[in-house]
């Protein structure tokens, strides 16, 4: 049997009840209370060996006290238990000194294996940073927003990396967050006052790609008419986070690696070193893995970069996280409706039936355009079910054109229809007004699916093509296509 006695702080007597029993029964002795100025005056008193408290008290927060305990009783480890499932309740509970933050509900065995881990860690003094140094300017309203087990996990590691420089590679589909996840990253870290830079590697020019990152000196190549910084250099003290890393090419990946080796870098066009104080965070919707064993991707730069991998879910896998990312996407659009909205029930439930293939971006881009175009004040499940429709019909649209081969993409499909056009013709070139007579043949079919998909609704229609309700109109008359109206 153990002679430890565990301090309990919680005002929930269900609670209280099953952790006495489940303690006891492990063997510890268990003081119980739900006053954070009786647990307060325990500590004082030099009773206890470990505490494990709630953050939401009758008389104060658990947070609160923890410096306090920290201060007095530096070896006294801290477990916080909190119904308050927040980035930021994750972020204070570790930055306050505690051992282990578990968010409620909790599985049992879990707290059993982190009590036995706290005595069994007895002592540690892991230099925590100062939590309001981190906090004080900290944004409430977290974009990290869901409850959910996975998300919990995200939280506690993030928490964790505060008070580290440690390189992280952010992996997951397109849309799952991870531009979100750097940037809570930096902003809970002790680099938060210093830049945040992000580049994304697909978007930039392999031959530009060097100086993008390094800078260069005026007159490096043809076109550099002064010199100009690159992203570490105004990244300086701060956060560079290279989205889409997987899409670097080679020769650049060499460049990143020396940098990432030797903690330094020149300007292209120059000699001069410069000193790397940037903090690495990596993203990428590719399995990189497979990129090294395609030979596509440095296996020493994957190394590097996965000092501590932050694998995202995909919205399908925490769908209990969808009422509260829709509460927060409608207040986001407040500003864009006159109204604000409430989903219902029942249309609640069809977001969470669906799959979401753009994961919580295409759910934010789904409940702006709900907010935006539906009159009523309540959005009900038919006006899900029609967004949902138009997402799958441009998804299919889209698939229908991927073939195998090179030819992958729309353009390409269109590119070999021509093709078999112009040679159907030999050397005689078609009749004049070939450029006029495409587009027709591409909008009426686009047109009348996308009406298809909306039922008729010439307002959606708009919104799903990007284009004005008055043009519209004036297309529908121009080709002559039948709208079907809704029953």
């Amino acid at each position: 049997m153990s002679n430890k006695t565990i301090l309990v702080a919680e005002d929930d007597q269900a609670i209280r009840t099953v952790l006495t029993q489940a303690l006891k029964r492990s063997g510890y002795s268990v003081r119980v209370t739900e006053s954070i100025s009786e647990l307060w005056q325990w500590v004082q008193q030099g009773m206890g060996d470990l505490v494990v408290t709630d953050v939401v008290l009758p008389d104060g927060n658990g947070l609160e006290i923890l410096p306090q305990i920290k201060l007095v009783r530096p070896e006294l480890n801290v477990v916080v238990m909190s119904a308050q499932n927040t980035l930021l309740t994750a972020v204070k509970a570790n930055e306050g000194g505690a051992f282990e933050y578990l968010p409620k509900p909790f599985d049992l065995q879990v707290l059993l294996k982190t009590v036995e881990k706290a005595f069994s860690n007895k002592g540690d003094t892991q230099e925590k940073v100062s939590t309001t140094a981190l906090l004080e300017t900290a944004d409430e309203r977290s974009p990290l927003i869901g409850r959910s087990q996975a998300m919990q996990e995200i939280y506690r590691l993030i928490a964790r990396l505060t008070s580290t420089d440690l390189t992280v590679l952010i992996t997951g589909e397109s849309g799952t967050g991870k531009e979100l996840v750097a940037r809570a990253l930096h902003n809970y870290s002790r680099r938060k006052k210093a830049a945040f830079v992000a580049v994304n590697m697909a978007a930039i020019p392999k031959d530009l790609i060097e100086s993008e990152l390094f800078g260069h000196e005026k007159g490096a190549f043809t076109g550099a008419v002064k010199s100009s910084p690159g992203r570490f250099e105004q990244a300086k003290g701060g956060t560079l986070f290279l989205d889409e890393i997987g899409d670097m090419p080679l020769e650049a990946q060499t460049r990143l690696l020396r940098v990432l080796q030797g903690g330094e870098y020149s300007a292209v066009g120059s000699q001069k070193s410069q000193h790397s104080d940037v903090r690495i965070i990596s993203a990428t919707h590719h399995d990189l893995r497979g990129l090294v064993a395609d030979g596509r991707f440095r296996e020493d730069l994957y190394y590097r970069l996965n000092v501590v991998p932050v694998s995202l879910p995909p919205l399908r896998e925490r769908t209990e996280d969808i009422p509260d990312l829709v509460q927060h996407f409608l207040v986001k659009s407040g500003d864009q409706v006159s109204a604000q909205k409430t989903f219902s029930l029942e249309a609640l439930n069809r977001l969470k039936d669906h799959d979401w293939p753009g994961n919580v971006r295409e759910l934010e881009n789904t409940v702006l355009r709900l907010s935006v175009l539906t009159i009523e004040d309540v959005i009900d499940a038919e006006g899900v079910n029609g967004e949902i429709n138009i997402s799958k019909v441009v998804s299919n649209a889209s698939q229908e054109h991927v073939t195998q081969g090179t030819d992958s993409t729309l353009s390409s499909s269109i590119r070999s229809h021509l093709q078999s056009y112009f040679d159907a013709h030999g050397e005689q070139l078609p009749a004049s007004g070939l450029y006029n007579r495409v587009l027709h043949e591409l909008e009426r079919p686009l047109i009348e699916l996308c009406l298809a998909a909306t039922k008729g609704n010439q307002i959606k229609t708009a919104e799903l093509l990007g284009l004005n309700r008055n043009t519209l109109r004036k297309k529908i008359k121009e080709l002559e296509i039948e709208v079907l109206r809704r029953n």
